[in-house]
């Protein structure tokens, strides 16, 4: 069973708003597009979300969105005490999600696995090494959670490219880059938003680091500001933000908590593939402006 109750309305919406923006000259967008939508109850403790999803359960590169299961889980493993709290990992969680840092997330992979990057390693040790680094799956699976089932999130992210033995473990044609559907995505932000995972403290931290600013001279001033060109561009004024994006030449995904006055709030998973999706800057932020300008009970 979904973690959310299907409805109906939102489901007829947001098919009708995927053909039309396909329409609009983004061809093959029906199969190159991931959509889970969610409409919260104001009341935390109150019934689960209302929702629906286009190719929700497709598993697909999440590029810089995994950088969210890793801030999740680093704040799972400080519970456990299974790391070290202290100022570099701090500033790392934050760069990684603020600013998408590729560097800060290498790091914390590291702390997550206890391993590290390096060249090639023999045989027994690199299953060893891959073994290690396969904890975060293996946190994963310990949710239980369906929405999970075949997702992947043991890679570190790269501006050029693995090398050495992080070249070796992402195996033959690639066959082990990290993968998420917006399905699993929508539950871990949604999660994270209403206090249901590791700890309220935690959820709160969280949340602090996800918050985007839709100032336009803060994003303005910074070219990498998550915002314009994901769902965050999209949003009216006066709306509150929280995300994280993932941008590369294959991929523009988002997965975005908002908040906007007189309207349920919302959880909004986008992930879309291929270079022309990749590079089409108006297709997010059409997609978080239609669904929330539409008229639902």
């Amino acid at each position: 069973m979904a973690f959310y109750s299907l409805d109906p309305a939102m489901g007829q919406a947001l098919n009708a708003l995927v053909k039309q923006l396909e329409a609009e000259g983004r061809p093959g967008l029906e199969a190159s597009l991931s959509l889970t939508w969610l409409r919260l109850d104001p009341d935390p403790e109150g019934p689960p979300p209302r929702g629906a999803s286009w190719n929700g359960d497709c598993l697909r590169y999440p590029a810089s969105v995994v950088k969210l299961v890793y801030l999740v889980a680093a704040e799972a493993w400080l519970q456990r005490r299974l790391i070290e709290d202290d100022p570099e990992l701090r500033r790392a969680l934050e760069t990684m999600i603020r600013d998408s840092s590729n560097d800060a997330t290498s790091l914390v992979v590291d702390l997550l696995s206890g391993t590290s990057s390096g060249p090639s390693l023999p045989p027994v040790r690199f299953e060893r090494w891959a073994q290690q680094r396969r904890l975060v799956n293996d946190w994963l699976n310990s949710l239980g959670w369906p929405e999970l089932a075949g997702c992947n999130a043991c890679q570190k992210t790269w501006d050029d490219g693995p090398y050495g033995r992080e070249n070796d473990f992402y195996g033959v044609d690639r066959n082990n880059r990290n993968s998420l559907s917006t399905e699993a995505t929508a539950r871990l932000l949604y999660a994270v938003v209403r206090d249901r995972l590791v700890s309220p403290p935690a959820c709160a931290r969280m949340r602090g680091l996800l918050r985007r600013s839709l100032d336009p001279l803060a994003r303005q001033a910074d070219p990498l500001n998550q915002v314009d060109g994901f769902l965050g561009g999209g949003l009216p004024e006066g709306a509150r933000l929280w995300s994280k994006a993932g941008w590369m030449s294959q991929a523009r995904h988002d997965a975005a908590y908002i908040e906007v006055d007189g309207q349920a709030p919302v959880v909004l998973v986008a992930f879309s593939e291929g270079r022309a999706a990749a590079a089409d800057e108006t297709l997010l932020p059409e997609i978080s402006r239609r669904l929330l300008s539409l008229d639902l009970p």
